[in-house]
């Protein structure tokens, strides 16, 4: 079986590796054209993203990410208001990264190839990209993300619904943060939630996945209303003047912007997220938004990953569900080697529920961002995803079975 994957990130990797390993003929083609490694932060581990990897030949183990056994949540004074023991692993995205590349041969990836399109016919499909290439396969994996071209070219009326806030996101190295913080913050899961804010934070593994103390970093995650146009807009500016639409690079954020993160933890967070916030150097952020397809396969093109649902980050279940979507993809393909179709109408309807009872989750965990409700009802669920207790047992953790 030939496939083509979209899309060189976890999900495209994921899937690629498995399908491989089951003797598919596989090539994965990324859009970027530099490595991917230096992107992306912290990630919630959960028991089905091990296995996917561990399917993926990777071999998984808790070197890959650093342990926390309990959650806690911070005052704006510093003390623990609300403590909740949990063990959980917290990996870095690079580092996963690093070892699903490995895992897969260095000649069936290849960098700096856009997607520009495709075409089908009943028994396959040609994909076409920028520089001219086109590729006769079996099956074509749309894994290329938020800003998927695979999903724009056979749904271009789903697009991600901006949700009126923002993430912050940084790393701090473990060496720079202070003693007193240290002890307070570095083995831990923690949070801090100020008046319509947000705040968590937790260890993850340093430069080349290095797990020693004294290494590692600490993620941080900071959600902020920026609910009105104009602000958001002038997020999305660099100092040039120039707006980035899908997503102004760290490098590029304005000065300005940036000293009014660092007043806004001096006057709102617990000092030890203070402390973090200003040792970043590079803080960056993502807009939130989420997203629902009406269907994930089309013919012989199917999405996977953040391509067809967009959930927001709340759940902490980006990449497991990513490491769903190959895992049942890659078993259907096996257990129906003759139909390629069957398989595929059944992957579709699976993870398609799936995926629209997890982006209806991430709406209710993420609530508490509103500036106004339409309910009382809408207020009160609000108010339940704000309590500290909530927050402990529901944040970043995989919800009960739909």
């Amino acid at each position: 079986m030939r496939v083509v994957v979209i899309g060189g990130s976890l999900g495209g990797l994921l899937a690629a590796n498995m399908l491989w390993r089951m003797g598919c003929d596989v090539t994965v083609h990324e859009r970027i054209g530099v490595a991917l490694a230096g992107r992306g932060a912290g990630i919630a581990a959960h028991p089905e993203m091990f296995e996917a990897f561990e399917r993926a030949g990777v071999d998984v183990n808790e070197a890959i990410g650093t342990a926390v056994e309990e959650r806690i949540v911070l005052a704006r004074d510093g003390s623990v208001m609300a403590r909740h023991p949990l063990p959980q692993i917290m990996c870095s995205w690079s580092s996963l990264l690093s070892l699903l590349l490995a895992a897969f041969p260095k000649e069936r990836y290849f960098a700096g190839m856009e997607f520009s399109g495709a075409e089908q016919n009943g028994d396959g499909v040609r994909a076409r990209f920028a520089d001219g290439t086109e590729i006769e396969a079996d099956l074509l994996i749309g894994a290329d993300g938020v800003h998927s071209t695979v999903r724009g070219q056979y749904w271009p009326d789903s697009k991600p619904v901006y949700a009126g806030y923002i993430a912050w996101r940084g790393m701090v190295e473990e060496a720079r943060v202070s003693r007193e913080t240290h002890a307070s913050l570095f083995s831990l899961y923690a949070f801090c939630l100020p008046p319509g804010e947000h705040m968590l934070g937790y260890p993850i593994a340093g430069a080349d996945g290095d797990v020693r103390p004294g290494h590692r970093r600490f993620n941080i995650v900071w959600y902020r209303r920026a609910e009105a146009a104009t602000e958001h807009k002038r997020l999305m500016t660099d100092e040039t003047g120039r707006h980035h639409p899908l997503g102004i690079p760290p490098g590029l954020i304005q000065a300005e912007v940036i000293a009014e993160l660092r007043a806004a933890a001096r006057g709102n967070l617990a000092p030890q997220f203070c402390e973090m916030v200003e040792l970043v150097e590079t803080p960056f952020f993502q807009s939130v938004a989420d997203m629902d397809v009406p269907s994930m396969v089309s013919g012989r093109a199917a999405l996977l990953g953040d391509a067809p649902f967009i959930v927001r980050p709340h759940c902490g279940m980006g990449v497991t569900k990513a490491a769903g979507d190959a895992v049942l993809l890659a078993d259907l393909l096996a257990a129906f080697p003759g139909d390629i179709d069957h398989a595929l109408q059944v992957y579709d309807a699976e993870r398609c529920r799936y995926g629209r009872y997890l982006t209806a989750h991430s709406r209710r965990l993420g609530s508490q961002m509103k500036e106004s409700y339409a309910s009382d009802e809408e207020r009160e669920e609000a108010e339940y995803y704000r309590r500290p207790e909530t927050c402990l047992t529901k944040i970043s953790l995989p919800p009960d079975p739909p």
